[in-house]
């Protein structure tokens, strides 16, 4: 009898084991579930604040990363001055179990969108990876050993690296797009050793987190938007599979998919929409009048305005200072590249831009914020805060406009969790909407701090991190 209770008690054991991994959230990587934004938590809360469904509140140092969440954990990067931290938390409790600093580096401050502790950490069982733009590569196991490091850079990249690396199989892949020199690299998680690296020397601007697609022959693809080409490149070994050519110069949210398609948006400047485009001559017919010193370059002295003072800095890919014909070259490229959310048939062999697409949304199309695919409604919010609903089907547009009580800014990108959708506001407003396509609040929840990360969810709760703190809202 002794042995037999024994054994029951082994197998409640392996039972209740078994039953909180399948409890655990899978919020391990930006906007959960390759990228998604969508989670399988249950009984979240929709009317939160400092006075109701306050669990707990921790102060941060700041950082715009977002919270990634692992069994009974949640994981951040922050920074103090030129420190950069990565920060492991007790979730029910609100309490730091550990924090590690990476490598000393000189931290520098590029847009205020972005921050030395921007991208999000990739986390799985007994692993912890963290990419900072001003360092590189660190890795930890779960109780905060440092297992490996990566020095990376100095990067090139006009707002600064944005990125969040992602967990494929036994490699951590991280998409680093600069104005010279772009990559996709992938290292053993275990070890950090470089298994593959594939040059990028289209993209020049953006910051895309890339999502996984399993292809016909059952082998992962990484889909990578990037400036003007979405490219499709194989997990194992980086091969250049496919690509489709139309999208905007500059990249920066990351694609979802359904199905056989997969759904991407991106957003240059407003030359860029449909009726503002600017045509400008080639670098010959330029060179022939702008070159007034006639050293076969264009200074910012004698760029031509055929756009504002700023398109040289765009242009300017080496910020040397001046432009030569190849960087007119890009210069004329950007300017012909159109804003637009596409919609895209998923697989193929080279080159799929001619038959590809499927259709194109042109109006009010966001350069920061992700979309969100969910309730067969696809959504998504501009940085200025217009709202647009979209048929993933057909592109047509369902609804349009700003959410009421949340004025101004949105970078953080909208999730949804348990028939609900959330909208978090720069101001720090948290609105909730329902699904189906309408963009009515049903509440907004008024944090009255700065926020850009974007929220997660585990369990009965929403956690969201502000400027100044990481909130749980929800059950206790």
């Amino acid at each position: 009898m002794r042995f037999r209770s024994l054994a029951v008690l082994c197998v409640l054991a392996m039972a209740g084991s078994a039953l909180h991994a399948a409890d655990a959230p899978d919020w391990s990587r930006f906007r959960g579930p390759n990228g998604s934004g969508i989670s399988t938590a249950t009984n979240i809360p929709t009317e939160f604040g400092l006075a109701k469904n306050l669990v707990w509140r921790l102060e941060l140092p700041p950082g715009h990363s977002s919270p990634i969440l692992h069994g009974d954990r949640l994981y951040l990067t922050a920074f103090r001055g030129d420190e950069l931290v990565t920060i492991a938390i007790d979730r029910h409790r609100g309490r730091i179990l550990w924090e590690r600093p990476a490598p000393p580096v000189k931290t520098r401050v590029i847009d205020k969108r972005n921050n030395a502790a921007s991208p999000s950490p990739a986390v799985e069982e007994n692993g912890v990876y963290v990419f900072f733009p001003d360092y590189g590569l660190v890795a930890y196991d779960a109780a905060g050993t440092e297992l490996w490091t990566m020095p990376l850079g100095p990067f090139n990249n006009i707002y600064g690296m944005g990125a969040s690396p992602i967990i494929v199989g036994d490699l951590l892949v991280l998409a680093c797009d600069q104005s010279l020199g772009s990559y996709l690299m992938a290292v053993d998680k275990r070890t950090g050793k470089v298994r593959w690296k594939v040059e990028r020397p289209e993209a020049k601007s953006g910051h895309s987190t890339p999502i996984l697609w399993k292809g016909p022959d059952g082998r992962d693809q990484i889909l990578l938007p990037g400036s003007f080409f979405l490219t499709a490149y194989d997990a194992a070994t980086g091969r250049k599979l496919w690509w489709v050519g139309g999208l905007s110069f500059e990249m920066k949210s990351t694609p979802v998919m359904s199905g056989d398609t997969i759904y991407v948006n991106g957003y240059g400047a407003p030359v860029n929409d449909p009726g503002n485009k600017v045509s400008v001559p080639a670098a010959d017919e330029v060179w022939k009048t702008a070159d007034a010193d006639g050293d076969g370059v264009i200074s910012k002295a004698e760029f031509p305005k055929f756009t504002p003072a700023f398109w040289f800095e765009v242009a300017d890919l080496d910020t040397n200072g001046t432009l030569t014909k190849d960087e007119w070259a890009y210069y004329r490229a950007a300017l012909d590249s159109e804003n637009g959310m596409l919609a895209i048939r998923l697989g193929g062999s080279g080159d799929m831009s001619d038959t590809a697409i499927r259709w194109k949304y042109q109006r009010t199309v966001p350069q920061l914020p992700s979309p969100l695919l969910y309730g067969g409604v696809l959504y998504m919010i501009n940085d200025n805060g217009i709202v647009t609903t979209l048929n993933p089907e057909t592109g047509e547009r369902l609804k349009q406009g700003r959410l009421t009580g949340a004025p101004g800014a949105h970078f953080s990108s909208p999730v949804a969790a348990d028939g609900h959708i959330f909208f978090t506001s720069e101001a720090g407003a948290v609105v909730v909407v329902d699904p189906g396509g309408d963009i009515t609040p049903k509440v907004v929840n008024d944090l009255g701090e700065d926020a850009y990360a974007t929220p997660a969810f585990a369990d009965g709760r929403i956690y969201v991190r502000t400027v100044a703190a990481l909130y749980a809202f929800g059950e206790r």
